[in-house]
């Protein structure tokens, strides 16, 4: 959550049966952690082990598939409790002195691009890591949840993980999208679903359902208090 689980709770899964629906069947998913091989072993994967038609939640300019026009764009934002600080960019000379929770990848993975850009700022020694692969001993919320407590001081986060949670812990929170800064790493990201390359009537009818169905989309993203940024005007190919 709040992308995904087994139980179809996820607002990709809704998503999901938005598009199934428009073309008058049902979806059946394969499960397969999002690390190397994830493409190869879904998408590219051969018809005998169960290849997947389309992959939810990719980056637009993702070059292992054929993104779609983006459902959704949305940035990494800080999580920190209502009323606390006011900040408004990775430049704030505040975020020196806090303690900052953050996602942080495994050693063949580079980390996101907050991480990065607080690295270049000499903020390092006052950052807590948190996984990105989550587990019973470290679920989805704890980056949000260690900001209730206060583990942390703030947080920073991939805006639907960051909304998601932080509509659902008793202190209120402000989620405050990063800008991109000229220079630095984007912290914004356009959403598409990726078809197999090649795969040209799949990827019409994707199109075409994302078109006529925006709006839906658009109010299942607002449930679950995604932070959604006005589209760019980006090609699609």
């Amino acid at each position: 959550m709040p992308f995904s689980n087994k139980a179809l709770q996820g607002f990709e899964s809704r998503i999901a049966d938005v598009l199934a629906k428009d073309f008058g069947t049902t979806p059946s998913y394969i499960w397969w952690g999002q690390r190397q091989g994830f493409i190869r072993n879904t998408m590219n994967a051969t018809l005998e082990s169960g290849r997947c038609d389309i992959v939810m939640g990719v980056p637009v300019g993702y070059d292992l598939v054929r993104p779609t026009q983006p459902y959704y764009r949305s940035s990494y934002v800080f999580i920190y409790p209502r009323g606390k600080y006011k900040l408004s960019s990775l430049d704030d000379p505040i975020l020196k002195k806090l303690k900052i929770g953050v996602h942080l990848l495994g050693n063949d993975y580079e980390n996101p691009p907050p991480v990065h850009e607080l690295g270049k700022r000499h903020i390092v020694d006052n950052v807590v890591g948190f996984s990105t692969f989550y587990s019973a001993e470290s679920p989805e919320s704890a980056i949000v949840d260690a900001v209730a407590s206060g583990k942390v001081d703030v947080a920073v986060v991939w805006g639907p993980i960051g909304g998601y949670f932080a509509a659902r812990q008793k202190v209120p929170m402000e989620v405050v999208p990063i800008p991109s800064k000229p220079g630095d790493l984007p912290m914004s990201f356009e959403i598409a679903m990726g078809v197999r390359k090649g795969n040209d009537a799949l990827y019409a009818r994707v199109q075409e359902a994302l078109t006529r169905h925006s709006g839906e989309i658009d109010r299942i993203l607002k449930e679950f208090n995604v932070p959604v940024l006005a589209r760019k005007a980006t090609p699609t190919r």
